[in-house]
């Protein structure tokens, strides 16, 4: 009887448990549990690193190459007020990463700092870009030379914005005393209607250094279409632009 007692007892408890944590363990735990997502600022579920790798889009610092800065230049747009851009190679062919962060600075001929702003930008997959920044006022001041960083680690991720079927058709550049313009035209042989497209352009010499650069928005190109950039400048180049480098990234 005793033995049997005691039995009876466990078993008791044993329910009592069962249901304790069927009526508050359960739903405790479906409370205060999140499931793991890619940015939650923590490393879990299948994740390599923090919210980075295995199912997560953006990419591990290991799974990428750093991309390289090859020069920055700048120039003057009216007095004082300059645009400057960053010539920025990706080695990466499959993936890109958007709002990249970075620091652009203006040294006069002492080598003082007498300009910095900041941006961010988009570096496409398997495609050298430009890091741009319009307008930079330099008060009095006259800058010597130009500097760019990054000032963030990319936030690599697989490119879904493609744009292997985007080439350049056709470049009319005109050039005057006082002016000079631009129009390049885009075809777009793709199956899929492209939108965002940012265009920058390299005016070249017959060294290919920068004597020139801008930046302007397509709003959109359709499938199988075309559509124009346009591009302008409020000064001559001199007679020095032998080549034109285009580079279109899909926003």
């Amino acid at each position: 009887m005793t033995s049997w007692s005691k039995r009876r007892r466990l078993i008791y408890a044993g329910i009592v448990i069962f249901l304790l944590i069927a009526v508050v363990g359960i739903p405790s735990f479906l409370f205060f549990y999140k499931a793991p997502t890619c940015f939650d600022g923590r490393r879990n579920g299948n994740e390599q690193d923090v919210d980075c790798g295995g199912s997560c889009s953006r990419l591990c610092p290991s799974a990428f190459l750093s991309p390289a800065v090859s020069w920055t230049r700048f120039e003057e747009v009216a007095p004082h007020i300059y645009n400057v851009a960053a010539y920025v190679v990706n080695p990466n062919s499959k993936v890109r990463a958007e709002g990249t962060p970075y620091l652009v600075t203006l040294y006069d001929a002492q080598a003082v700092p007498i300009a910095e702003v900041t941006g961010t930008f988009t570096i496409p997959a398997g495609r050298n870009t430009l890091a741009f920044k319009a307008s930079v006022n330099t008060g009095i001041q006259t800058p010597a030379r130009a500097s760019m960083k990054f000032t963030g680690v990319p936030a690599w991720a697989y490119d879904t914005k493609p744009t292997t079927g985007l080439s350049v058709t056709d470049q009319n550049y005109i050039e005057g005393s006082t002016t000079s313009s631009l129009i390049v035209t885009l075809a777009n042989k793709g199956a899929q209607n492209l939108s965002g497209i940012t265009v920058y352009v390299i005016l070249q010499d017959k060294d290919k250094n920068a004597v020139g650069f801008s930046k302007t928005i397509v709003d959109s190109i359709p499938s199988q279409g075309s559509a124009i950039a346009p591009f302008t400048w409020p000064q001559g180049h001199n007679g020095k632009v032998v080549s034109i480098e285009v580079l279109p990234v899909a926003e």
